[in-house]
């Protein structure tokens, strides 16, 4: 996530790391690589020139200059003001009504119809609504399936009425649906074009109007730059709606419609869309995303993610199983299916402070336990339990099933007694500093 950015901030604030004196010029000539960066990652140069005006002003008026540490001092003034130019804060939903009805518009392609299944997973997982999910798209074929496909996969159900072409008449039906069947959110999903044009801008006037929403949320494409940012500004002239969600920031995004929507179109982003799993949606913290643009970690998100898919009660028993030294392969298998349900790996990876660096050219991919979860999958119930069991004769046979070496599967047993014995040393902190021991066994 914004690696190019990154590297090209890094290398601006080299000049004031770096040994020698610190002037007004090499802290103007910082500012004019930071200006350069940010155009280069799609921002554009208005934008680029007022934030750096600003951040130059800010350096020389907190002393930069007669500052100890010059670079570190210019990084959290560059920081806090990325933070204000993507909002300050995050930004709430609004579901105070009954049910809460969320409009969810964009153009064709932008990933409207996933996110609408993935902001439904949200409510239900993270908030615990009811959400009904509406397909409104009647032009495009596959578009209600689509729906109906994601609204299967996450257990919401889907309104849908084969034969009507009327998308507000669909919307308003679904709406009283909703209220007599106790669902307390309504998430319709519109449909996109191609590009802007105005039977598409008419057509979803005219659903605003007919069911007033809470919330109309215009699901923007982040890997289309300033044009997304362009779009952006077309429809809220015409919407006037209340957030953005920004898709696929997992790609080889620049990072210009990150850090510029707010500013074009003064509405906050809401949420980003991190990945292609139906949980891979995260509210937009403007202060942790400029951490991470800048290479600080978000340390904060990252105990979220692993707070959400920790179990006491697990814990207990795998404490309890590390201090009589019962501590086996399967109960290794729960602790991989726990970290891999928090996401990419090379996301949480970026979310440790100094690691998105170091990660940056290493591809690590949902599979990254695959080799071992196969070594320990070839493995008796048996040798499961007890891995002492496990002699020569044994390791060959499920090298052999495993599709691995005799040498990686020395590799992992070796690995998982050094494991166990810092596990017990840790005493029940064990089960949750897993992570980093995992990661070199992934490998």
């Amino acid at each position: 996530m914004f690696d190019s950015l990154q590297d090209k901030l890094d290398k601006a604030f080299h000049v004031l790391k770096g040994h020698g004196q610190i002037s007004e010029v090499n802290v103007a000539e910082t500012v004019k690589e930071i200006r350069r960066a940010l155009v280069d990652a799609d921002v554009s140069y208005k934008i680029a020139k007022d934030f750096t005006n600003t951040v130059k002003e800010k350096a020389l008026g907190q002393k930069v200059l007669t500052s100890l540490q010059p670079g570190q001092l210019m990084t959290k003034i560059v920081k806090d003001e990325m933070a204000a130019l993507m909002g300050g804060s995050a930004a709430e939903l609004e579901l105070s009504s009954t049910p809460s009805i969320i409009l969810m518009a964009g153009l064709q392609g932008s990933g409207k119809t996933t996110h609408s299944g993935k902001l439904a997973s949200f409510l239900k997982r993270k908030k615990s609504k009811k959400p009904l999910l509406v397909a409104c798209d009647v032009y495009r074929p596959a578009a209600i399936n689509q729906l109906k496909v994601v609204g299967e996969q996450i257990g919401v159900e889907v309104y849908t009425e084969e034969g009507n072409q009327n998308p507000v008449s669909i919307a308003e039906n679904a709406v009283a649906h909703a209220k007599a069947n106790g669902f307390n959110v309504v998430i319709v999903d519109t449909a996109g074009r191609l590009a802007i044009d105005q039977a598409m801008m008419e057509e979803i006037r005219n659903i605003h109007a007919a069911i007033t929403p809470g919330e109309t949320l215009f699901v923007v494409d982040s890997m289309t730059g300033q044009d997304a940012v362009n779009t952006a500004k077309a429809f809220n002239e015409v919407l006037d709606y209340e957030g953005v969600i920004l898709t696929k920031l997992d790609g080889d995004t620049r990072g210009g419609a990150a850090l510029t929507i707010r500013t074009v179109v003064n509405k906050p982003i809401k949420f980003i869309g991190t990945g292609e799993k139906m949980d891979a949606l995260d509210i937009f913290y403007p202060e942790r995303m400029a951490d991470r643009i800048l290479g600080m970690g978000d340390v904060v998100s990252l105990v979220e993610r692993a707070q959400e898919q920790f179990d006491e009660e697990e814990a207990r028993r795998v404490q309890k199983k590390i201090a009589t030294n019962k501590f086996g392969f399967d109960d290794f298998l729960g602790q991989i299916k726990q970290i891999k349900k928090m996401g990419n790996m090379k996301d949480l990876m970026g979310m440790i402070p100094g690691m998105g660096k170091m990660m940056k050219n290493i591809d690590i991919d949902d599979d990254a336990f695959k080799g071992v979860e196969a070594i320990i999958y070839s493995m008796t119930p048996e040798e499961r339990a007890d891995p002492k069991l496990i002699n020569g004769s044994r390791r060959q046979r499920i090298a052999r099933g495993s599709g691995k070496s005799v040498q990686d599967v020395n590799q992992l047993l070796k690995q998982f007694a050094e494991m166990s014995k810092m596990m017990k040393m840790m005493q029940g902190g064990g089960a949750r500093k897993m992570a980093g021991m995992m990661k070199g066994m992934g490998r």
